[in-house]
């Protein structure tokens, strides 16, 4: 299947459609992958504003120094927030920059944005919902907190559906934490397992206020079409919006179609409006004394060597712009290149799994072990998840075998005593080269819910700086350090036993883990 096929008619119309395969456009090194921006804004910067985190306490760290330290706006996107004492130091860390802000003279200028998931936000009496109230209640002006809730959650199939099993129909599964104009993206979600000993991926990008922009209106228009947190820890819909689960659906997801493309196509405008702007400033007949005024105030900026394309994927709106490029990027893959895909849920769309075994690059899959799987010693039904994906992954390696493409497609499994894996994403090499020049990081998981059910959204960052290759191809060698290669041996032991009733039930359920 051809990337012009998978990239013409999927968006809504006022997203323009590409007019040619995409690696005719810009064929050499990273700029082959310029394509990307007539979906969707184009980000150029400086290699030297991306920072690649390794460890959760560094992503910990950084959130509270980034909190304390943030004057304007504090956007914060996650699945839910945690109860525990991480947690709440993270809570007292916005209290006190609110109340900083509040102490300035004049009217404060901090506002603090936040958004999570409506049913696993609410989960239990002790939760996200009552962790927030009392800021809510302290600072009913500057902050705002939204519950998303899936339209596909109402009428009897929400009265009848337990918690916990409810988070199976659909989520905000978007992970992004903003301090004015300093970027985390993000897998991992804002609890204590991902502040200590639950692997994941961060990328930081320090002082980008065009992208800063950008997921704050991402995040203001998710907020809008989502439930507002009140003061008594009730929730409310804003005035003349329609209601997720009592409203129409059809109606309710037009809306946030709208909302959201809107934010996409008015970024895209911009950049290419600034990227017009740049190029003929730059070009041999501007003028000499324009330039020199802005090196002698020192707004000059160093010529950008990397690119960030936002990747959004909402298919209960129709978005599938993150669906679109991952499934191009295999298909676009050279043979000799190299790609390194990660997830800590490995449960791959049928499309994803037939261009994997049905394209010419070589493959090294990272998932989950058993034992480092986030479910593994779960309560009840959860408990058998480990030896779902298990099942699903002998499938998948049984095919492979199958299509003898063993050397071309290598699988391998993450353990770690004591931890567990979550981190998910790719890292592209082009053939001959022994660096990465793009990666994709953020929440899908390539996986059906990430493609079909959950709001999901990720980076596509593309870079020529060799210094910054070397830090994502160091990240990568990192995560594939603590990894076994699976082999027939590796479905022989006995902790690999799968049940016949999770064999049986596997293909009925596994479009909703």
């Amino acid at each position: 299947r051809s990337s012009w096929l998978l990239l013409a008619p999927l968006l809504t119309p006022p997203v323009p459609v590409i007019t040619g395969p995409p690696c005719s456009l810009c064929p050499e090194g990273a700029h082959r992958f310029q394509w990307i921006r007539n979906l969707v804004p184009e980000f150029g910067i400086s290699s030297s504003h991306v920072k690649v985190l390794s460890s959760p306490a560094e992503f910990y760290e950084l959130l509270k120094v980034q909190i304390k330290a943030a004057k304007q706006r504090v956007v914060m996107a996650s699945l839910y927030l945690g109860t525990g004492l991480l947690e709440q130091e993270l809570v007292d860390c916005l209290e006190e920059t609110l109340e900083k802000s509040l102490q300035a003279k004049g009217s404060p200028d901090l506002r603090v944005s936040i958004l999570l998931d409506y049913t696993r936000g609410s989960r239990g009496r002790k939760n996200s919902r009552t962790m927030l109230v009392p800021l809510l209640q302290r600072f009913p002006e500057q902050v705002r907190v939204s519950l998303f809730h899936t339209p596909n959650l109402r009428g009897l199939l929400r009265l009848l559906i337990p918690e916990r099993f409810n988070e199976t129909i659909g989520l905000q599964h978007i992970k992004v934490y903003l301090f004015d104009d300093n970027v985390i993206l993000s897998g991992a979600n804002l609890s204590d397992l991902y502040f200590t000993n639950r692997q994941d991926r961060y990328v930081l990008l320090r002082d980008s206020p065009e992208i800063a922009d950008f997921f704050t209106e991402l995040v203001d228009a998710i907020g809008d079409v989502s439930l507002q947190l009140q003061q008594d820890d009730t929730v409310q819909m804003m005035e003349g919006m329609v209601h997720p689960y009592q409203g129409d659906k059809v109606a309710y997801c037009e809306i946030a179609n709208r909302r959201v493309m809107e934010v996409i196509n008015s970024a895209r405008t911009r950049q290419e409006l600034l990227h017009a702007k740049t190029f003929h400033s730059s070009q041999p007949g501007s003028s000499l004394l324009s330039q020199q005024g802005s090196q002698a105030s020192g707004s000059l900026k160093p010529e950008p060597d990397t690119w960030i394309y936002p990747l959004i994927q909402m298919k209960p709106f129709g978005i599938q712009i993150d669906e679109m490029v991952t499934e191009t990027l295999l298909t676009e893959a050279e043979q000799d290149a190299r790609i390194y895909l990660t997830t800590g849920y490995f449960n791959l769309t049928q499309a994803y799994m037939d261009l994997i075994l049905g394209t010419r690059a070589e493959y090294q899959i990272l998932l989950a072990s058993p034992e480092v799987n986030g479910f593994f010693g779960a309560k009840g039904v959860a408990g058998a998840i480990p030896a779902a994906y298990v099942y699903i992954e002998h499938q998948f390696y049984s095919e492979v075998c199958y299509l003898q493409q063993q050397e071309r497609v290598q699988l391998q499994e993450y353990s770690r005593a004591g931890w567990t894996f979550h981190a998910k994403g790719l890292w592209l090499y082009l053939a001959g080269s022994d660096l990465p020049c793009l990666t994709l990081i953020g929440s899908p998981n390539f996986g059906y819910r990430s493609v079909h059910r959950d709001l999901e959204a990720q980076v596509a960052i593309v870079t020529e700086n060799k210094a910054l290759q070397q830090q994502l191809h160091q990240e990568q060698e990192q995560l594939y350090l603590c990894s076994g290669v699976v082999s027939t041996s590796t479905f022989e032991q006995p902790n690999r036993y799968v049940k016949l009733w999770v064999k049986l039930v596997t293909p009925l359920i596994k479009n909703f883990f």
